[in-house]
């Protein structure tokens, strides 16, 4: 993708997420987050929660591959701003879309506003700015 490629508006491909026991606690020991609700049903019971829960790193991976899977990997990250909302659990899936929201032609970089939702709500949302070829 490059920066004359892009228009306000532009709708980014959805992308669906299935949200896995696997995937929880994979995201949570790639990121040395080794705290008990992300791997360790038991005690994400213990929490009040009714099984392990996606961590805010794991989440961000799977932003910036959404991003990066509509504007190839030639486009470089330069902010990534996302609040947390409904928490992914195993059995569930996470639903992103996004669109173009800003362009500066001087800078090449393009605004994209996103949201994951799931079968509760919103988990994340947010925006990533990318610089484009």
């Amino acid at each position: 993708m490059r920066f004359e490629d892009v228009s306000l508006g532009d709708q980014l491909p959805p992308l669906e997420i299935p949200i896995t026991v696997a995937l929880i606690a994979g995201g949570a020991i790639a990121t040395r987050d080794y705290f008990p609700g992300h791997h360790d049903k038991d005690a994400a019971q213990e929490l009040g929660s009714p099984h392990v829960f996606m961590n805010i790193l794991t989440t961000s991976g799977l932003v910036e591959r959404f991003v990066e899977q509509w504007c190839g990997p030639e486009g470089r990250f330069q902010d990534l701003k996302i609040r947390l909302g409904a928490p992914n659990y195993p059995g569930d899936s996470m639903k992103f879309q996004g669109e173009v929201t800003a362009l500066d032609a001087d800078s090449r970089s393009v605004e994209v506003t996103l949201k994951g939702k799931n079968s509760m709500g919103n988990h994340v949302t947010g925006t990533v700015a990318v610089t484009l070829p």
